[in-house]
């Protein structure tokens, strides 16, 4: 997984990784509301295209992120869940939701949320 990078910067480093606009989502889907199969995470309010998750989940296995197993006798067909690199994301989902809800009007944490911020 070597690539170059822009800076030796830590925080320019993961923004290169995970700093678009789906992937922190799709992370925290399955962080926060246990989502794991490829039609759950479309159902998501922020509307991501097929072609995006599919693109974002490929790119979160090979960053070692996520892995994908089988659900089924359809190879296709794939739960996707969090390694223990992934997992490790949960404070930086914790710190930016409770910076959001402190600094953006509106904002709320889901009644679904399965774990709490």
């Amino acid at each position: 997984m070597s690539q170059s990078h822009r800076s030796p910067c830590p925080i320019a480093c993961s923004l290169d990784l995970i700093g678009d606009r789906w992937t922190l989502l799709v992370i925290r889907d399955m962080m926060f509301f246990g989502k794991q199969r490829f039609e759950e995470f479309l159902e998501s309010p922020e509307g991501i295209s097929t072609n995006i998750l599919a693109n974002r989940l490929k790119s979160l296995e090979e960053m070692g992120l996520v892995e994908k197993q089988p659900y089924s006798n359809h190879s296709r067909r794939m739960n996707y869940q969090l390694t223990e690199r992934g997992k490790s994301l949960r404070p930086v989902l914790k710190a930016i939701a409770v910076w959001g809800l402190k600094h953006i009007p509106e904002t709320k944490i889901p009644d679904d949320e399965q774990s709490g911020v």
